[in-house]
């Protein structure tokens, strides 16, 4: 009979665990990565598919981002930059390759912003009729890529400055600034369409 200090442990719920504990258990245990994968691959599906506007090309570069990190997961450490932002990173590399690789513009299937979920997500954004709408999607096509980058990471993914910043790079205080000079520029691309006044709202609240 085995004595009461030599019985198997109970089976730990991964799933209760935070990113930086699951990371260093599936550098030897592949189901937590598999809980990782779980967690993320929504997340990192949508922000390629906006950069791509390609669903089997958003699939492929999805799984690839998922397969270069389980390849470097022994070597990552924190570091001040969190393993979300890590995966964001992978994703935006080989974005940017896709797009070098095949000479496109770098632009978002804002297509999908049409539909009434995302497109009432943009602050103080408030289109009358499809006229509007189509007018707001070719503007923000224009903008430059960092700028589409930081609209899908607010909008869509929904992640606050802090965390923006830790995916792209920058200080909160300057992803702040950026989003601020992109509302700036699409209330100055839109008052041509006299749409403008329909963001003049929320650059008033960055400034304060």
């Amino acid at each position: 009979m085995k004595a009461p200090w030599k019985r198997s442990p109970k089976t730990q719920d991964l799933s209760e665990l935070s990113d930086s504990e699951l990371v260093q258990l599936a550098k030897d245990n592949q189901e937590a990565f598999g809980i990782l994968y779980e967690r993320y691959i929504r997340k990192i599906y949508n922000y390629i598919y906006y950069r791509t506007g390609n669903h089997h090309d958003a699939e492929d570069l999805t799984a690839l981002v998922f397969y270069r990190a389980m390849g470097h997961i022994e070597n990552y450490t924190e570091r001040g930059v969190p393993f979300q932002a890590w995966l964001y990173r992978i994703a935006h590399n080989l974005v940017a390759n896709w797009h070098r690789d095949r000479g496109r513009r770098k632009i978002i299937a804002l297509e999908e912003f049409a539909g009434p979920a995302p497109l009432s997500e943009v602050p103080d954004v408030q289109t009358e009729d499809k006229e509007e709408r189509e007018i707001l999607l070719d503007t923000i096509r224009r903008l430059p890529e960092e700028r589409q980058q930081l609209l899908i990471l607010k909008f869509i993914e929904r992640m606050s400055n802090a965390e923006i910043g830790d995916i792209m790079g920058r200080t909160e205080g300057a992803i702040k600034s950026l989003y601020h000079r992109t509302l700036i520029a699409l209330r100055d691309e839109l008052n041509m369409h006299d749409l403008g006044h329909q963001i003049s709202s929320r650059i008033n609240d960055t400034e304060g």
